[in-house]
């Protein structure tokens, strides 16, 4: 069997369930700026993601005879690899206004951001969190533009040496404090 031409992460799914969740997850980025998910996933959904805001920079940018044109054709390139939905907001009702879905926001508000910026649009933070049910480590995938601090601490290391360390401070700790105290008989 031929392997040409083939890219990106299985992600132990099939090929229609693969698709429908990098979507669903490039959405929710463009919707809340940032989403929490597994490093693998982060790792492939940063990739598209960042292709379709490269998109609609050019749609932005399209100037000349056939401006119209080319913001059209842009346009309908992202609609065409995002399914478009409507955004919501804290208590699921349907937002009003000029940006009402999740495509009118990315070419309104999310890449007119990053139109002097060359590419390196979204971030992947790790977290020192893990999932519950398999142990899967935790990441938060964020646009460059939002500066919110994400949930949670860095991960540190913790290797043989650093349990060590913490170990013998703890004990050292014990040892000075029951040291200074006065046994009271």
């Amino acid at each position: 069997m031929s392997s040409h031409m083939l890219f990106g992460r299985q992600l132990s799914r099939d090929t229609e369930h693969r698709i429908a969740m990098r979507r669903n997850l490039v959405q929710s980025l463009f919707e809340h700026g940032k989403v929490r998910t597994t490093h693998p996933k982060a790792k492939e959904v940063k990739a598209f993601a960042e292709k379709l805001i490269t998109l609609a920079k050019r749609g932005i940018g399209a100037t000349g005879n056939d401006a119209g044109r080319l913001k059209l054709l842009y346009r309908r390139r992202v609609l065409s690899q995002l399914n478009d939905r409507r955004l919501v907001d804290e208590n699921q009702d349907f937002l009003t206004g000029e940006t009402k879905t999740v495509v009118q926001r990315l070419f309104n508000e999310i890449a007119p951001k990053f139109v002097d910026r060359d590419g390196g649009y979204t971030r992947i933070t790790k977290t020192a969190d893990f999932r519950i049910g398999d142990g899967s480590s935790l990441v938060v995938l964020s646009l460059v533009g939002n500066l919110e601090k994400p949930k949670g601490t860095v991960r540190k290391s913790a290797g043989l040496r650093g349990k060590r360390y913490t170990k013998r401070t703890e004990f050292a700790k014990k040892a000075l404090k029951a040291k200074a105290e006065p046994v009271a008989a």
